[in-house]
């Protein structure tokens, strides 16, 4: 099989290159780890063969990530909803109106973040070596610390592209084959050609702070969790932890060190086969009115009291500038009005970055009304019904919201976790309890939208 052409998908504005191939019946997107090239993994025999054959009984659609490969490059750091929405990009330009994803390594947590939010458009979910978080935590013990990242990003600096860096990259990510001069100098082009040590460093920067654990539970979809026990890159308890944590997960732990699992012919074969067999016998399970979503209240502070000072017809007209306000920056920000709460809106948005983006324009335009708003959000997994939404994420938010002061959007440490990259920053506003909600929240204030 040749090589499939190279197209490109538009993600906002940023061109997303991928491929289509195979003969299946089923559709399948394959969510890539790291640095990849689209031209590049085809030219090692053992990576061709496991593609070719993912084709035989599935239509696949394989990209690289933005600011990689064939994609757009110098794109920063890119956040979790922007990974959304280049598989959704592609997803739509390959004339998928639904697929299994199967993330690879680096790319099983926005493979989780994707299912858990547009879960009709997930047929059912594969995840091979991933984490759920990327940084050392004492109930997270399998990641990599603080100091581990740094010297790692150090390392990148000093010998990206270098023969000490092919030689410490193969013996992480394929042990077996240490001294395979030939896969050795394939794997080092790939990554050299895939990206620059700036690209390297934006997606392990976005690795290290990445957090999805919360997110595990609102996975509802038939789950595949494949990871190998002497894995080197991540640690098998990982995928132990994620599969304990998806409803509806069955983890196939298997014998092996190589991460890049394909460069051994026997354990390829039978992984292919387990994937053969789920994505071919597995119903989809689809809950399309439950999906992760963030919920965002606002609030007018003060308003009774500003009505009575300027009396009902002129804070009437103050009011109605103030809703078209708001639902014209919904409109902007592609979020749902679910509901006028009389002084404010509840509002969903898919994405985080979205709703703070939002929050953060309407509360500085109510300025010029002569009012002030407050804002909160908090991202989790909702029902949706013909006119209303509700979970417990909807109270948090609601709960968050009474914590919030004039001026201010207040967020949940969910919303901040899901939204690094973006160029929003905030401020620690400690723990607080919130009524009716069993645990203490660590809250953040946003202190800047750049």
């Amino acid at each position: 099989m040749d090589a499939p052409e190279v197209r490109y998908a538009k993600s906002a504005d940023v061109h997303i290159a991928y491929q289509v191939y195979g003969s299946g019946p089923i559709n399948l997107v394959y969510a890539p780890g790291s640095v990849t090239h689209l031209d590049y993994r085809w030219g090692y025999p053992s990576s061709k063969r496991f593609f070719e054959a993912l084709g035989k009984f599935a239509r696949v659609a394989i990209f690289d990530k933005r600011g990689t490969g064939r994609s757009d490059r110098d794109t920063g750091i890119p956040t979790f909803e922007q990974n959304m929405d280049d598989i959704r990009a592609v997803m739509d330009a390959a004339d998928f109106r639904d697929a299994v994803l199967f993330g690879m390594s680096g790319g099983v947590a926005m493979s989780i973040l994707f299912a858990a939010s547009y879960p009709a458009r997930t047929r059912s979910l594969i995840l091979y070596g991933g984490e759920a978080k990327g940084s050392w935590d004492p109930d997270y013990p399998w990641a990599s610390t603080e100091e581990q990242w740094k010297s790692a990003f150090d390392r990148i600096e000093r010998t990206w592209g270098t023969k000490e860096w092919e030689d410490r990259r193969v013996s992480a990510l394929a042990p077996s084959r240490r001294g395979d001069e030939e896969f050795t100098r394939w794997l080092g082009d790939t990554s050299r050609m895939g990206g620059s040590p700036g690209a390297a460093l934006a997606l392990g920067k976005s690795e290290m702070a990445m957090d999805v654990r919360s997110i595990l539970p609102a996975v509802h979809i038939p789950t595949l969790v494949i990871h190998l026990s002497e894995d080197r890159v991540c640690d098998v308890g990982e995928g132990r932890y994620i599969a304990a944590h998806v409803p509806n997960a069955r983890l196939l732990e298997l014998p092996g060190v190589d991460h890049l699992f394909y460069v051994d012919e026997r354990l390829t074969d039978r992984i292919l086969q387990e994937i053969k067999n789920f994505v071919t016998r597995t119903e989809p399970m689809w809950h399309p009115d439950r999906m992760l979503t963030t919920v965002l209240f606002t609030d007018i502070v003060g308003s009774t009291k500003r009505a009575a000072e300027l009396g009902d017809s002129k804070w009437q007209v103050i009011l109605e500038r103030h809703n078209s306000m708001v639902k014209n920056e919904v409109e902007r920000f592609t979020g749902s009005v679910v509901k006028n709460t009389g002084d404010g809106f509840l509002v969903t948005f898919d994405g985080p970055t979205r709703a703070l983006r939002f929050a953060w324009a309407v509360t500085r335009s109510a300025k010029d009304l002569g009012i002030e708003i407050r804002a909160a959000a908090h991202t989790g997994e909702c029902i949706f019904g013909a006119t209303d939404v509700s979970g417990i994420a909807v109270h948090v938010a609601s709960r968050i919201l009474n914590e919030a002061s004039a001026g201010q959007v207040l967020v949940s440490s969910t919303v901040r976790d899901l939204v690094y990259g973006s160029g929003i920053s905030f401020k620690d506003q400690g723990e607080h309890e919130l009524k009716g909600i069993e645990e203490k929240r660590r809250l953040f204030s946003v202190d800047a939208v750049n």
